[in-house]
């Protein structure tokens, strides 16, 4: 069974991918996803606020993703659904994948797009102590509970983490009936896009609890109380500052870890500041041929961003597909500098940029008035003016071929104060 291009998972990021590499000409593309039904992550999420930088119009997560499943409808792209992928060949560009119609298969691709997705962090990733009683959800679980099985998780819910679902769940659950007392946020500012914050916690009244975090969770077999300590510039518990909150269920957004067990068993090189493949500046990985794109890669703000990102991996699978590997070139390395945590991509290949990169990062902190500047060297090739910042909005610049040809071997993009 040979294709042009094989898409690993069906979520927003693979039908992305599919359908802009059907458009680029690929004629045999297939889709494999271990769920259902396609569409991801994005059938969960019911509330609105998708599809505005993309169809520039205002979505919910099934319309989005709906938008897709039906452009797709218009092509003779393959979807094979309830399938697990077992192991990646980097060499053949082989996948071993198996389901209960067709069983195992060995399904052989000209090229490759990863598209898997996060999971989320769980209780025994950041080690909270305690009882271990019913009612400690990761928001994400929780939102699966309410919005597709129809279950409600709880009546009296606390929140650890204030990332972009811990908050959303916090609105749902307050739409629900249950009482949500608070959110817990161990940095001293929020990882959720500010719109939520306002939104979610603001509109509903949940007090946001910065530079807290849990401490104690008490309970025979359901969750009875949650001691909530506040800490100190190291994260560390202050003594005496404990807030007892009697409660029954404890929802974790505590972040997301990119879901690359196939990436890492197919001998990937991986960025341990993404959690992520290194990719070049048109998604390829370091195999020849595999692509990645979306959260597998780093963990996204919009689903417009991640679709975005995803139809560059498509276009560049379909013209790998149908041309073979390009030319062989001046190769430029992207790290970070003052106040970045990561870059995407992390290498430029010269030869295939048209006009310009798009380079995508995220700061530590909450800045204000700052410059994000590209270096090489000593010389600084661009600056770009920001009135404010923050680690749970996205960042993204625009470098122009003609100033990447100035620049040596590595360019540092950093972030210092406007008109230092």
């Amino acid at each position: 069974m040979k294709y042009d291009v094989i898409v690993v998972g069906g979520g927003p990021a693979g039908l992305a991918s599919a359908l802009e590499a059907w458009k680029q000409g690929a004629k045999h593309i297939l889709i494999l996803e271990r769920d259902q039904e396609l569409g991801g992550i994005l059938n969960q999420c019911i509330h609105n606020g998708f599809g505005l930088h993309h169809f520039k119009e205002e979505l919910t997560g099934p319309e989005y993703a709906g938008k897709f499943i039906e452009m797709l409808k218009d092509t003779n792209v393959e979807v094979l659904l309830d399938t697990m992928v077992l192991d990646i060949d980097e060499e053949n560009r082989c996948i071993h994948a198996m389901n209960k119609k067709q069983g195992y298969m060995q399904l052989e691709g000209k090229a490759i797009v990863l598209n898997m997705g996060c999971r989320e962090r769980t209780r025994g990733a950041i080690a909270i102590p305690g009882d271990r009683p019913a009612g400690v959800f990761t928001a994400g679980a929780a939102q699966r509970y309410v919005n597709i099985e129809g279950y409600m998780v709880g009546k009296r819910v606390l929140i650890l983490g204030s990332g972009d679902i811990g908050l959303i769940m916090a609105r749902r659950m307050s739409l629900e009936g249950a009482k949500v007392v608070g959110c817990v946020e161990l940095c001293p500012y929020s990882n959720g896009l500010n719109r939520n914050i306002v939104q979610c916690l603001n509109d509903y009244d949940i007090p946001l609890y910065l530079s807290h975090t849990i401490t104690d969770i008490q309970g025979d077999k359901r969750v009875e109380r949650v001691i909530v300590q506040e800490v100190d510039e190291k994260r560390q518990p202050i003594p005496g500052t404990e807030i007892t909150f009697d409660v029954d269920t404890v929802l974790l957004s505590v972040g997301l870890i990119p879901e690359n067990e196939l990436s890492r068993a197919a001998g990937l090189q991986m960025d341990p500041r993404t959690n992520g493949p290194v990719v070049y500046e048109n998604m390829e990985t370091s195999a020849k041929g595999i692509f990645a794109s979306g959260n597998v890669v780093h963990v996204h703000d919009l689903v417009d961003f991640v679709t975005a990102e995803s139809e560059r991996a498509g276009r560049s699978a379909a013209i790998y597909a149908m041309q073979g590997n390009p030319k062989a070139g001046r190769c430029i390395e992207v790290k970070n500098g003052n106040a970045v945590n990561y870059t995407v991509p992390q290498k430029i290949r010269m030869n295939n940029v048209d006009k310009f990169v798009e380079v995508m990062f995220r700061v530590n902190n909450v800045y204000k008035d700052m410059e994000i500047c590209v270096m090489s060297g000593d010389q600084k090739l661009a600056g770009f003016k920001r009135e404010h910042m923050a680690p749970g909005e996205m960042e993204k610049i625009v470098i122009p071929k003609m100033l990447l040809e100035k620049a040596g071997d590595e360019v540092i993009i950093r972030v210092e104060k406007a008109g230092a």
